[in-house]
């Protein structure tokens, strides 16, 4: 597994273009599950579950700061890291 901590404010759309991303390709892993809470442009929260072919994305309580995980393997750490700009 990979996991990141970040003050990184994210918009649902970047969000869903990053996990589209990290779904469609072996370029950065081959994932199993994707997690997260993440602070988003607009003051509230952004939590999101993904699994093969299945992504959730809504909003969450507040946090003290964006934590996400991917879980996989293959894991290319430096590219996950570009790709969710931590």
């Amino acid at each position: 597994s990979w996991g990141g901590e970040t003050i990184k404010k994210f918009t649902i759309e970047n969000l869903k273009k990053s996990l589209e991303a990290l779904s469609a390709a072996d370029e950065y892993c081959i994932s199993l599950r994707a997690k997260g809470m993440l602070p988003a442009e607009d003051g509230t929260w952004i939590y999101f579950d993904m699994v093969p072919e299945e992504t959730e994305i809504r909003e969450g309580a507040p946090e003290y700061t964006g934590r996400l995980c991917v879980i996989g393997s293959k894991l290319k750490e430096d590219k996950l890291a570009e790709l969710f700009g931590l």
